[in-house]
């Protein structure tokens, strides 16, 4: 590994192709064209094998070549490798052969995806020599800038919609960082912080630091594709915000193939979204390469981006792969939550609902075959948004401590009381 570079190469913008220095930048100076991290992938191959990766913690960093980091980890070095669970009762209820849950809802330290990326960005942000880190969020990023920075001694800013759940201000708040809530959407937090960006010279790490950032979503497919027995599922259902989490995956199976640590098998990438903020999928199934900015009206606040930086990418990778997009009602998502939680035991946020109920139609119109084979990225906890739920699931029942009341209680239950 380089001391200076580790196993990367440059910033590439996405559209020209001109190559930058791995500094705090993200946006090509000629055509405005996002940044991307790219790797010396002959060195990697040298390195990086089976053997190597499974004698390493479980975690995301045993893939820490394919991370854009120049030494060891500093920060998160317990995130990732969360369950992929094979969830047999809601395939069943699904109507699908085979289905997969990859539970990040479960994830060290603030049980979302969104600890992968922030691990890597902080690091690199440690690396750059930042001393504050910042972040402009829906509430699940700001929960982990705000932990992982804490456990970094770094200080953090994080800006937030004024209207995001209580549960998730609470749990930035309690770390120490400085919560700013903008009133206004997603959009606008981020357009000022572009701008805090420029005055302040912060690490932010959905900014600046967005080409180091981004890569950390590639360890969910790292992880499946592992978890699987070292195979591309043939169908994955990725929740869409920005569109980067679907384009990282889809990238981590195609550096897997490069390396030659999977077959490269066909495999096609689904994108979900609410249909209050649906502009990548209403895109999708109009036929369309490009989308239309909207602004966000769903309980879905972790996905209500309404001009989403990577929609263009996330529509090409769907395009290319033979996947689909759609989106899904306020109660719809709710039926989402219930059915995986009652299937499987995994209580997920609002993003997860939205995924569950997407593979719900994909899989009954026969976009995604019932006899094929599908993982469902669930990327949040749902104690992350309880007021999403509440007065949707049913209320307590009360009695009185009495054998007789409780009898009467369930004298009506369609499941028996003792144990044959």
């Amino acid at each position: 590994m380089d001391s200076k570079t580790g196993f990367m190469h440059a910033l590439k913008c996405r559209e020209c192709g001109r190559e930058y220095p791995l500094t705090a930048n993200h946006v090509c100076e000629y055509d405005f064209g996002p940044l991307e991290v790219v790797y010396d992938y002959d060195r990697i191959k040298r390195t990086l094998t089976h053997a190597a990766i499974e004698s390493r913690p479980k975690s995301m960093w045993r893939y820490r070549e394919l991370l854009p980091i120049t030494g060891e980890p500093t920060v998160g070095r317990q995130v990732g490798f969360t369950p992929l669970v094979k969830a047999d009762r809601l395939a069943a209820r699904l109507g699908i052969r085979e289905l997969w849950v990859k539970n990040d809802t479960v994830n060290y330290p603030t049980l979302s995806f969104k600890d992968r990326v922030v691990s890597v960005a902080l690091s690199r942000s440690k690396e750059l020599g930042f001393k504050v880190v910042a972040c402009a969020s829906t509430g699940n990023l700001a929960n982990s800038v705000a932990a992982n920075a804490a456990s970094a001694g770094l200080q953090a800013y994080v800006f937030i919609p004024s209207d995001l759940e209580q549960g998730k201000v609470l749990n930035s708040l309690i770390y120490g960082a400085r919560v700013v809530g903008i009133k206004g959407h997603y959009d606008e937090v981020n357009r000022l912080c572009a701008e805090i960006a420029g005055k302040f010279g912060w690490a932010f790490v959905n900014v600046n630091m967005r080409p180091y950032y981004a890569e950390g979503s590639k360890s969910l497919g790292y992880e499946i594709a592992e978890q699987l027995g070292w195979r591309i599922p043939q169908h994955t259902v990725v929740p869409m915000a920005s569109g980067s989490l679907l384009t990282k995956v889809h990238k981590a199976y195609q550096e897997l193939a490069k390396l030659g640590l999977v077959k490269a098998t066909p495999h096609r990438m689904h994108g979900a979204q609410a249909t209050g903020c649906s502009p990548i999928s209403t895109a999708q199934k109009a036929g369309l390469d490009f989308f239309k900015p909207v602004k966000p009206n769903t309980i879905a606040k972790s996905l209500a981006i309404g001009t989403p930086a990577d929609g263009f990418y996330a529509l090409r990778v769907m395009s290319e792969t033979g996947g689909a997009a759609d989106d899904v009602t306020d109660d719809e998502i709710r039926e989402g939550i219930r059915l995986l939680a009652e299937c499987e035991g995994i209580f997920a946020e609002t993003a997860g609902g939205v995924t569950v109920g997407v593979a719900k139609k994909l899989i009954a119109s026969g976009r995604i075959p019932a006899d094929e084979s599908a993982v469902l990225c669930i990327t949040g906890h749902g104690l992350k948004t309880l007021d999403a739920v509440a007065g949707h699931v049913g209320r307590a029942a009360e009695i009185k401590p009495s054998l007789r009341e409780f009898e009467a209680l369930t004298a009506h239950d369609d499941h028996p009381l003792v144990n044959a």
